[in-house]
């Protein structure tokens, strides 16, 4: 599978988490929300590291492309830690949840758009290949929690993999209904 249908296919899971929070209450909704952002921080850390540096090396607007992806998921990270601190069945997290859906759904969109037909276009299958092994290797050891102002490529290095380490550690220790 190369890194795009990868992607693709992680956005849709990412729609069907989204569509779960609405659909269930209690417990239930405070394990999807759980669900949904532990994959979306881990999804939007990995883009950051492999897909917006490479969409920035590989097109002649691709600073500007990645930039505007990243600005889009240091909103989505802000937003996410403010619904972290609220009752999921309260009024106020609905109203945010849904600012966060759309805000979300647009940044995927945009980068289905934008920056998926350029990598397909710049890339070989090799090529988007390895960057599949790339972005599952990513993955694997990004933070499980939202960090705004790690969006920035390169300031992973040092505090990526701490972070990524608390979070796991609290994820064990706080994960909801299970």
């Amino acid at each position: 599978m190369d890194v795009v249908q990868l992607l693709v296919d992680q956005h849709e899971q990412i729609k069907t988490l989204f569509q779960k929070v609405v659909d269930t209450s209690g417990k239930e909704r405070e394990a999807a929300f759980f669900d949904l952002r532990r994959m979306l921080a881990v999804h939007e850390t990995a883009e950051e590291e492999i897909v917006h540096p490479r969409v920035r090396r590989g097109l002649g607007d691709g600073d500007l492309i990645a930039d505007a992806r990243i600005r889009e998921e240091r909103a989505a990270k802000q937003q996410l830690v403010e619904l972290e601190t609220l009752d999921v069945d309260s009024p106020e997290f609905v109203e945010k949840f849904a600012d966060l859906r759309a805000a979300v759904l647009s940044h995927a969109q945009a980068e289905e758009t934008e920056e998926f037909p350029a990598l397909k276009g710049e890339l070989d299958a090799k090529q988007l290949e390895r960057m599949t092994t790339a972005l599952r290797l990513a993955e694997s050891i990004a933070p499980t929690r939202p960090h705004p102002g790690l969006e920035l490529v390169g300031e992973h290095a040092l505090p990526g993999p701490f972070a990524a380490m608390l979070d796991r550690a609290r994820d064990l220790i706080g994960k909801p209904g299970r």
